[in-house]
């Protein structure tokens, strides 16, 4: 076997054939094994991994900090205890290489040892990655980090042990926010710069995000907002010096990019499977443009709809385990709304499929309700911040399916 990369064994006997292959081992690819095996599935499966192959809760990862977890603590299970779980075969640390349609099979390795491993049913689970808005002298680039899954999580975590860092966070999205309330619970000095203008643009209008900004100004969390990184130096200090297009520099230790997340196409790509800007191109089976390959998570783009949140991940995963056990069934997402972890100031927002027409604002100070009205008035989506988060059940049954 070739020592590229590293393999896990269950109690499923070694072989170059699997029934499944799962590739990535975040909530939708174990979710999906887990959810063939609920319904009895015997089917030989083999899980591939870029990573530890640890089982653990992605949403922990934006709250490990304030809660004092390490690495260890947020792993539910090693990837040993998950193949057992499983009955399944995990390939850990392991990039596939390319895909061979044709052939039913996926390469692994370092040509020219390269491991060949036949399917007769492929699964796409790769995720999505985090987007690098710009690049760094290798001097800071050290110092540059994304956490997107446990192993991010171990080496971030390991770079803030040695006393309470300035973080700078890069963007003021989902996770940009929730890392900013967590570090700053956590005893550390943050700051957030991002071009737009108030925090949660695409999840809030203008008046819920200022709500939020203002929570996190008034705890002490330094927002840049509306500014851009000109340059990125290290100072006489060994300080990271962030130079703003306003003339102001900014000091750090550390900087942490939050800059959004791109579904990861390339490997469909090259394999001729039909993908879009938006993910690997999926029907609502969860089908890709090849018969026998399947896509699910944050890589997938189902009927136009790509949804990076816990919900429409579980109901894929469930969905396709139906599929792949004999039962054809389409995947719905309900109205599911996004439940924010900024405890400084609760937010839940539910985005409109759609530009709205109008919002309709409703509170004042941090307790804020906005409901996305149609051109007709009707309800197409929400965001609430503080006490009116309260409202989420009853304006999510108001509220049209994400994918109905």
């Amino acid at each position: 076997m070739p020592a590229s990369y590293t393999q896990i064994m269950s109690t499923t006997p070694l072989s170059s054939r699997a029934a499944l292959v799962i590739i990535g081992t975040g909530m939708a690819g174990i979710g999906l094994a887990r959810a063939l095996r609920r319904q009895g599935d015997t089917r030989s499966i083999t899980l591939i991994s870029a990573d530890s192959g640890d089982d653990y809760s992605k949403p922990l990862l934006s709250t490990g900090f304030s809660k004092g977890l390490a690495p260890e603590k947020l792993a539910q299970r090693s990837a040993a205890e998950l193949g057992e779980e499983l009955n399944a075969r995990l390939v850990t640390h392991t990039h596939v290489n390319a895909l061979d349609v044709d052939n039913h099979a996926v390469l692994l390795g370092n040509a020219p040892g390269q491991e060949r491993l036949s399917y007769e049913t492929l699964v796409l689970a790769t995720g999505a990655a985090p987007r690098m808005p710009f690049s760094s002298e290798p001097s800071v680039a050290s110092r540059c980090f994304t956490v997107n899954d446990l192993d991010d999580y171990r080496r971030f975590h390991q770079a803030l042990s040695h006393g309470h860092s300035r973080v700078a966070i890069v963007g003021a999205g989902l996770v940009g926010c929730e890392f900013a309330n967590d570090l700053h619970a956590g005893g550390h000095p943050v700051s957030i710069i991002a071009p737009e203008g108030n925090l949660l643009a695409r999840l809030l209008p203008p008046p819920l995000g200022h709500a939020l900004g203002d929570a996190f100004s008034d705890a002490g969390i330094r927002l840049y907002l509306g500014r851009t990184i000109e340059s990125i130096a290290l100072s006489h200090a060994n300080d990271i010096a962030l130079h703003l297009d306003n003339g102001s520099v900014l000091s750090t230790d550390i900087i942490l990019m939050a800059t959004g997340l791109a579904p990861r196409t390339a490997l469909a790509e090259a394999a001729g499977l039909t993908v879009s800007s938006s993910g690997i191109v999926v029907d609502r089976h969860l089908r890709t443009s090849h018969p026998n390959i399947y896509a699910l998570g944050d890589a997938a783009c189902v009927d136009g709809v790509n949804a990076m949140y816990v919900q429409p991940l579980q109901a894929s995963a469930k969905a396709l385990a139906a599929t792949l056990a004999g039962t054809p069934t389409r995947v719905s997402f309900g109205a599911w709304p996004v439940v924010v972890k900024t405890p400084l100031l609760p937010v839940v927002a539910y985005p409109a499929p759609s530009p709205p027409e109008r919002w309709r604002i409703e509170g004042e100070g941090g307790d804020i309700s906005a409901l996305a009205e149609d051109k007709d008035g009707h309800l197409i989506g929400f965001a609430l911040t503080g006490g009116c988060v309260r409202r989420k059940v009853e304006l999510s049954r108001a509220a049209p399916a994400l994918l109905g």
